[in-house]
């Protein structure tokens, strides 16, 4: 294969474990102490097979460990993606790297802002490249490969570590150190990035995404901020109420079960409700769909349907760059 026909795939790198670099082969817990990271040209140096399948246009974008990503830089990265589809019209997807912490956030901002049909896919890893056993030269791979498979487009925004292909919408981690941490806990994956170098799909997202969003990102700079309120036995409206008073744009509540929470904790959630703040119910059961009951309907709230938290947060966001209606919010609730 000449390298005029091979896809050419476009590698965006930010940091996180996938880069980082331990003082030992045996360092599972401390690499990130020392700040160490290797480039993405070093990251591509120990995987050179992916040039065989692939020409790939690699750059650093960033350069962090994902508990240091903050939504201006998700800004960044949807712009910067979007650039490349605009410059690059031959271009067959977009390949991330990323630290797990927040992996599947940013993935699925980028779900809701990438304007493009082709496939965007973000990798991370769960043990260092100077780690033994580690998941980093496999994922990348994968990651380029799935970026670079013509199937791959049209599902959203996509994700794949442990050989497992994962939408973004649905995907989340669950396991502080095991390979196979991201999981669709309701849904499942999607296909496979398989050891005979195959990039199989058995099922395709439904949620609106990507080229069908509505968002658009080019000409802002801040995202409206969103906070998200944790429920528990005994919560009261500490949180809530300091949370709205410090001038928050929306509030998610992480709440109980089906949604519901302590009577303290909801009397304080209606009433900044009254009061004008936009209020998403979300559980963080990690599974199954907030619903619109009498009492949610009746106190004026948005519900989640199954977004975790987590995610009901960014498109809330997203939302309120566009309205403060609490029906048009509700209505991209069950939409994205």
């Amino acid at each position: 294969m000449t390298s005029e026909s091979k896809p050419r795939v476009y590698l965006v790198a930010t940091g996180g474990s996938i880069s980082f670099v331990g003082r030992t082969r045996t360092d599972y817990t401390n690499y990130s102490y020392d700040g160490k990271h290797l480039t993405i040209e070093e990251m591509l140096e120990r995987v050179p097979e992916v040039h065989e399948f692939a020409e790939v246009q690699a750059e650093q974008f960033l350069n962090l460990g994902s508990t240091d990503v903050t939504p201006e830089h998700w800004l960044g990265l949807a712009k910067r993606i979007n650039q490349i589809f605009k410059d690059d019209p031959d271009a067959a997807g977009v390949a991330v790297t990323h630290g797990t912490a927040t992996l599947e956030e940013t993935a699925y901002f980028l779900n809701l802002t990438v304007k493009s049909c082709k496939p965007v896919v973000v990798t991370g890893a769960m043990r260092p490249p100077t780690g033994l056993g580690t998941d980093s030269d496999v994922n990348l791979m994968d990651c380029i490969r799935v970026a670079a498979a013509p199937q791959s487009a049209g599902r959203g925004v996509l994700t794949v570590l442990n050989n497992q292909i994962q939408a973004a919408r649905d995907v989340t981690k669950t396991n502080s150190y095991r390979l196979e941490t991201f999981q669709a806990p309701d849904f499942g994956f999607l296909g496979y990035a398989d050891s005979d170098a195959e990039v199989v799909y058995y099922r395709r997202p439904d949620r609106a995404h990507t080229a069908d969003s509505e968002f658009d990102v080019e000409g802002i700079e801040q995202l409206p901020r969103v906070d998200i309120a944790p429920a528990y036995a005994g919560a009261d409206g500490l949180v809530i109420r300091a949370l709205a008073n410090a001038g928050v744009d929306g509030l998610v509540a992480a709440g109980l079960g089906s949604g519901g929470s302590p009577p303290p904790f909801m009397a304080a959630l209606k009433e900044v409700s009254d009061a004008g703040l936009p209020v998403v119910i979300a559980t963080h059961t990690g599974t199954g769909r907030v619903m619109l009951t009498r009492r949610f309907t009746e106190d004026g709230y948005i519900v989640a349907d199954n977004l975790t938290p987590k995610k009901a947060r960014i498109l809330l966001m997203l939302a309120l760059t566009k309205t403060k209606d609490r029906a048009e919010i509700q209505r991209m609730m069950l939409t994205y």
